[in-house]
């Protein structure tokens, strides 16, 4: 199979779905490996590197998706490169369809196959190909937090850890997962109040062992977020419903009465934000301003951090993805139930019940459609 890899295109996006060790690995399993030129450069990949481990280079994307059987990107298809998929070509990415009706209208009319890394599981309630990012963006919620903070950048002007003899900031982690416990671990590190809200005991329990009496875990309910909400400095959002949007659990009613200079980080935007006034944003311009809230809402946090993010993800992406080019599509997510998740649209039909459910569409089960 050749395997393609396209410069990413989105606003500040400057990881890429292949490494040059990840690369080598496709064409030491007998795979050819077309790059588009450039599309390593933001993590300091040359064309060069790609070429010592056996890769050959592409002048365009048009090129990538033409001779190509299998896409790997990291984000998203944007709306040239969806127009450039065809007829049961395999793509492997990031999707967050729930959110996106244009995106998904347009993945079902091209015919293609599109296996999302953020929903395929690992059979103990993990997204083993989400972690990682989860993982960045948890913990750049809190630096990039932390920067909204100052007065500079529309915030409060406070210092996330405070000074001797001058408090803390109050940050409010909604939701206790990968993301949560990432942006946890980070807030106490720099010395900030930090309270955590999940509705699962078992997750507050798990942090309270892990973080000790320096965290402070509530269950959450209405009553409780809106209080530990109103009283925040910095608040974090976290949750995740896997393939579906994600719930607003801030009311704009809520950010109304939010202290002035306070700031959210809305980390669960790609799946289209757990705060009611969220709207994506890019690391171009990554905050507004509703009722004199800062809201951080960008859509790629973890491509801040190309070289980190992209390493950490091809560490846990690469061995799906030489599954399905060493079997094909369909025996490696018919020998796999829960790579077989992943599936999310196949040759016009959605896969995934609750992108079927959020955007009306008819539901097929990934068993049916790949069996068809």
């Amino acid at each position: 199979m050749r395997i393609g890899v396209p410069k990413e295109i989105k606003v500040h996006e400057y990881r890429v779905g292949l490494t040059p060790d990840s690369a080598r690995e496709f064409v030491a399993h007998g795979h050819d490996v077309l790059v588009e030129t450039n599309a390593g450069a933001g993590i300091f990949c040359s064309d060069e590197d790609y070429r010592a481990v056996g890769a050959q280079i592409a002048a365009d994307a048009s090129e990538v998706f033409d001779k190509s059987g299998m896409i790997v990107k990291v984000k998203e298809p944007q709306a040239p490169e969806r127009k450039m998929l065809r007829d049961g070509q395999l793509l492997f990415t990031y999707l967050h369809l729930a959110p996106d009706p244009d995106q998904t209208r347009e993945l079902v009319d091209s015919g293609a196959v599109c296996v999302a890394y953020e929903t395929v599981t690992n059979g103990h309630g993990g997204l083993p190909l989400l972690a990682p990012m989860s993982q960045v963006a948890g913990r750049l919620s809190i630096q990039a937090g932390a920067y909204a903070l100052e007065k500079a950048h529309g915030g409060k002007g406070i210092l996330l850890g405070g000074v001797p003899g001058v408090a803390p900031a109050k940050v409010v982690v909604i939701g206790g997962g990968v993301v949560g416990e990432n942006a946890i671990m980070m807030a106490l590190g720099m010395g900030a109040d930090v309270t955590v809200l999940d509705r699962n005991v078992d997750v507050l329990g798990h942090l309270a062992g892990r973080f000790g009496s320096a965290l402070k875990t509530v269950y959450s309910n209405w009553a409780s977020l809106e209080q530990y909400v109103l009283d925040a400095d910095l608040v974090v959002g976290g949750v995740l419903v896997v393939g579906a949007e994600a719930p607003k659990l801030v009311t704009a009613d809520m950010v109304r009465r939010m202290k002035p200079g306070s700031v959210l980080a809305d980390v669960a935007i790609d799946q289209g934000g757990c705060f009611e006034t969220s709207r994506p944003t890019t690391h171009a311009e990554p905050t507004y301003i509703v009722d004199d809230v800062v809201h951080y809402c960008v859509a790629n946090m973890p491509g801040a951090t190309p070289s980190t993010s992209t390493y950490a993800l091809n560490n846990v992406t690469l061995p799906y993805g030489l599954a399905l080019a060493d079997k094909g599509y369909k025996a490696a997510l018919l020998d796999n139930p829960n790579f077989r998740e992943g599936l999310n649209v196949c040759k016009g039909k959605v896969t995934y019940k609750a992108v079927a459910e959020d955007l009306d569409y008819d539901y097929v089960d990934p068993l049916s459609a790949l069996n068809a």
